[in-house]
């Protein structure tokens, strides 16, 4: 049996792309022993074509995602990070609901500025964000995680911020509807 020193895991529409795609990972040396292969979707593609200029066209199929995740470790370095912006942007234009989870992992990270600059980066663009006390306390700088200290980093394209708080379980917050008033648009709940 071969070892492979990289894998990919994830989904691909059992089509012919999906398979194509993963039989090019084995070719170059990658596992796909991870490949799940969906029948209900598929696999989504992007072409990326140099014009004369030397600038890069990005052309992708069509964006039927109700909801795009994301975290930030894709954030780290190129071309990955560039590749995370544009599929933030297809999805944002494709009326999905952006959603972030940072999951921050520190040692990945040139550094500690550049993980916080670069999470925060894209914080403004999320309708929906799940975050640690921990993250919470690294990306405002408080000692302490309070509501004031949780909704320091609202925004008002939010619909859900969800603060997880461990072995305490978490808050959430959300926009009242009821509530017009920009000044405080905002009900806590704690479960």
């Amino acid at each position: 049996q071969r070892r492979y020193r990289a894998a990919f895991v994830g989904k691909l529409g059992d089509d012919e792309f999906g398979h194509m795609l993963a039989g090019i990972l084995k070719q170059n040396g990658v596992s796909a022993e991870g490949v799940n292969f969906d029948t209900g979707a598929r696999t989504a593609l992007a072409f990326v074509m140099l014009r004369s200029d030397g600038e890069r066209q990005v052309r992708s199929t069509k964006f039927s995602a109700k909801v795009f995740h994301y975290g930030s470790i894709s954030l780290i370095v190129e071309p990955c990070r560039s590749a995370h912006l544009k599929a933030m942007e297809v999805a944002e234009e494709a009326g999905a609901l952006l959603s972030y989870d940072p999951n921050l992992r520190l040692p990945l990270w040139p550094s500690k500025e550049e993980a916080k600059e670069l999470i925060l980066s894209i914080w403004d663009k999320a309708e929906v964000i799940k975050v640690s006390d921990e993250e919470l306390m690294f990306l405002t700088g408080a000692d302490n995680v309070d509501d004031e200290t949780n909704l320091s980093l609202w925004h008002d394209n939010l619909k859900l911020l969800l603060v997880t708080l461990g072995e305490k379980g978490c808050k959430y917050y959300t926009k009242t509807i009821a509530k017009p008033d920009a000044e405080a648009p905002l009900t806590k709940a704690k479960s």
